[in-house]
């Protein structure tokens, strides 16, 4: 059965720090594009892979990959909270498919998640009621499990063989990057509390959750008057990306090749969140030819994010 693609950045600072109005309208229009898009391959199932920022997976268990056969979004920023419509029965079917492959990997029979995948479900479907969800779990953000490129695209290649088998049509989606470094914390950090924070699972409480959202809108700000201490965009590493993306398979290979300390050094340490978009278009068919149908890219300081979008069917 038919399947698409759809390449997506995230940010926590959507609606919440002001950005210019020519942008605003510019990225509208692309998630009214790419809605529109969305509704005309009308897709039965939809293979969602995304991270997350130490508000479902911590230092104390983090799988490089993991599938949910259930999921609860926990509604932070100015993200939907509540249940994921997990195709639970198909996520599991995923699960030993990809066993049975050699592709050993995590499963959570109730998984938290956070704005890295409610997000793009609320922009295309204004909430969590979507068609049903595979939610795919990417380590992005804690080192050394940080999933290698290589990794991601053998696990999208084994997705792909799966769907191969399953008469639905299907949207993958890959939430995550470009360029970017927000204040997500490592376990190199100087203060004890915060290292037991992202080690150890808790619910946030409403303090910690405006805590955060007060210091990430504040580096956002930083960023867009030019303020050093934040590490910079990087619009030429995303649309070499990007490109790589949306050409033929074989540009996958050079991709491959990008050295993993390279992706910290240029684009930043939550890039590795452009993960999740080379693991969605490895899923589709290699043998088929695909079409890009909508691309947009604007490097938005104000929000953290080298903001990409593509859609590929």
């Amino acid at each position: 059965m038919s399947r698409a693609f759809l390449g997506i950045s995230h940010t926590p600072l959507l609606g919440l720090n002001e950005i210019p109005r020519y942008v605003e309208a510019a990225l509208q229009q692309t998630f009214a594009e790419a809605r529109a898009q969305i509704r005309e391959f009308d897709p039965e199932l939809i293979v969602l892979i995304a991270p997350d920022h130490y508000n479902g997976f911590f230092n104390q268990l983090m799988p490089p990959f993991c599938i949910g056969s259930q999921a609860c979004a926990i509604g932070d920023y100015l993200s939907p909270k509540g249940n994921l419509r997990v195709a639970e029965e198909t996520a599991l079917d995923l699960v030993d498919a990809l066993m049975d492959a050699g592709f050993d990997i995590a499963v959570s029979r109730r998984m938290t998640v956070d704005h890295g995948f409610s997000q793009p479900l609320q922009l295309l479907w204004g909430g969590l009621e979507t068609p049903p969800v595979v939610p795919v779990f990417l380590n992005a953000v804690a080192p050394p499990g940080i999933p290698r490129l290589g990794r991601c695209r053998a696990l999208g290649e084994a997705i792909g063989r799966y769907l191969d088998e399953l008469p639905r049509r299907t949207l993958l989606i890959g939430s995550g990057g470009l360029s970017h470094e927000p204040p997500v914390p490592t376990l190199e950090h100087a203060d004890p509390a915060v290292r037991e924070r992202i080690t150890v699972p808790r619910e946030p409480t409403a303090d910690d959750m405006e805590a955060r959202k007060i210091r990430v809108m504040a580096a956002g700000r930083a960023l867009a008057a030019g303020d050093i201490s934040v590490k910079p965009l990087n619009p030429d590493w995303d649309q070499w990306w990007m490109d790589a993306i949306v050409g033929p398979a074989s540009g996958l290979d050079e991709l491959c090749r990008h050295p993993e300390a390279g992706i910290d050094a240029v684009a930043g340490r939550s890039a590795h969140e452009s993960k999740s978009w080379l693991i969605g278009r490895a899923a589709l068919r290699p043998d088929a030819s695909h079409s890009c149908l909508l691309r947009y890219y604007r490097a938005i300081p104000e929000y953290i994010a080298g903001f990409g979008l593509v859609f590929m069917r």
